[in-house]
C-alpha cells in the first residue's frame, strides 16, 4: 500500500541537502489502472529496470495498492518498443525529514516546455498522513500547493497530455 501527499513546487528545497539523487526515465502501458516501466539510476550507484501496477487511488487520493517488480533488460526493451513513445525523464532527489519520513523532490521533462517540479512524502500509515503537516518538517513556505486528489494532478494525466 501506498500512502502519500504531493505538492507543486518552484524550485528544490533550500537548506537541505538531498540523501539520494536519481535519474529517471519512465513511460505507461496503461494509465487506467497504471502499469508503467521506469528506468532508475541512484547516483553512484546500479540502474534498476521496473515494472509497476498501481491501483486506482482511495477517495482522499491519498492510498492506493502498488506492486513493482524489477524485469530484466529484454522486457523492458520489448515493453518500451511496445509503448512507441518518448519516456518522461525525471530527477529525483530524496531528503530526510523527522520521524523517519521522507521527501521526494521531481523534476519533470527539464528543458521542454511543459517542465515542473513536484514533492511527495510516503507515510507508514493513514493516520500519520492526515496529522503531519508541512510545518513539522519546517517546509510551511515550500509545500504550499497541495494536489494530493486533485483531478489533473497525476503523473498518467501528465503522460496522456504530452505523450498521448
Amino acid at each position: 500500500m501506498e500512502i502519500e501527499r504531493k505538492w507543486m513546487v518552484t524550485g528544490w528545497p533550500r537548506g537541505l541537502e538531498p540523501v539520494r539523487v536519481q535519474q529517471m526515465d519512465q513511460g505507461y502501458i496503461s494509465v487506467r489502472p497504471t502499469v508503467r516501466i521506469r528506468r532508475e539510476a541512484v547516483q553512484g550507484g546500479p540502474t534498476a529496470l521496473v515494472l509497476c501496477f498501481k491501483g486506482a487511488p482511495d477517495p482522499t487520493g491519498m492510498s492506493r495498492q502498488e506492486i513493482e517488480t524489477e524485469i530484466d533488460a529484454d522486457l523492458f526493451a520489448k515493453l518500451e518498443a511496445l509503448i512507441g513513445k518518448p519516456l518522461i525523464k525525471k530527477e529525483r532527489r530524496d531528503y530526510a525529514l523527522s520521524g523517519g519520513l521522507r521527501l521526494e523532490v521531481n523534476e519533470v521533462d527539464p528543458g521542454l516546455p511543459g517542465h515542473f517540479l513536484y514533492a511527495e512524502v510516503e507515510y507508514p500509515d493513514e493516520e500519520t498522513a492526515r496529522r503531519w503537516t508541512p510545518a513539522d518538517a519546517g517546509l510551511a513556505d515550500y509545500l504550499t500547493d497541495e494536489v494530493t486528489g486533485r483531478k489533473g494532478a497525476s503523473m498518467g494525466e501528465y503522460w496522456e497530455q504530452t505523450r498521448g
